[in-house]
């Protein structure tokens, strides 16, 4: 069995290393100590169990996960406690709370083997449809681009279109795809702030300069960069609670 150590305190990585040593059919295939390392490296080595802190440099532990396009359980390492009810929700092997004993990690390595044996380990899809239960809205949208990670702050987006089993985050004048559907976007969006106008747009209503009736009962928005968005009635509804 392959693994991964993802941690920014070398001490931290030392530690998981030596618990792991008296498992001898576990290989430590790589160790980093950053989140953007950390999706690189889980892309190259594609491990079945990675160890994994939260608060990081760069990207979190969270961010990794919706990033990475591989399968794997994963056995959250970390100081703080007020993450282990996300850490479940997105189906976490265990939540080892530092500074942890031998005792207790072997004990989180047998959840992981368990995990595996069952083949449960979860997809990409739903890590990241799980991760928002519960949470604050995003506060920025992580975008992967072959080996480019594109971070986005929600305030940044001009509009979302939904392009099939994508999105197309537009922002400055440029499109990002990302792969995920646009239901699962307007859910971590603040709905205050982002209105979901017609079946294929989401709108950042600060940029919404008016709107125009463009035949009976269709309205189009227009935006202050002059971009034209199609309105449905049930769209425009929604935004007349914001006009």
């Amino acid at each position: 069995m392959s693994a991964v150590v993802v941690d920014d305190e070398p001490l931290a990585r030392q530690i998981v290393r030596e618990y792991l040593s008296h498992h001898h059919d576990i290989i430590v295939a790589a160790e980093c100590g950053n989140g953007f390392d950390a999706v690189k490296v889980i892309a190259e080595t594609k491990p079945q169990l990675l160890f994994l802190d939260i608060q990081m440099p760069k990207l979190n532990g969270f961010e990794v996960l919706e990033l990475i396009e591989h399968d794997v359980v994963v056995i959250f390492t970390t100081a703080y406690d007020e993450f282990a009810l996300k850490a479940f929700e997105v189906h976490a092997a265990d939540y080892l709370l530092k500074p942890f004993s031998q005792e207790r990690f072997d004990e989180a390595l047998a959840q992981a083997r368990a995990k595996l044996g069952s083949q449960s380990a979860d997809t990409l899809d739903a890590l990241v449809r799980e991760r928002h239960v519960s949470n604050k809205p995003a506060e920025r949208v992580l975008i992967r681009d072959g080996a480019k990670v594109h971070i986005i702050p929600v305030g940044k987006i001009d509009y979302v279109e939904a392009e099939d089993d994508y999105v197309a985050v537009c922002s400055e004048g440029k499109r990002y795809l990302k792969q995920m559907r646009l239901s699962a976007l307007e859910a971590e969006l603040d709905p205050h702030k982002f209105v979901r106008i017609h079946r294929s747009y989401i709108l950042n209503l600060d940029r919404l300069a008016k709107i125009e009736l463009y035949a009976k009962d269709s309205r189009v928005a227009i935006l202050r960069d002059g971009t034209k968005l199609q309105v449905s009635r049930t769209g425009y509804a929604k935004l007349k609670q914001f006009l």
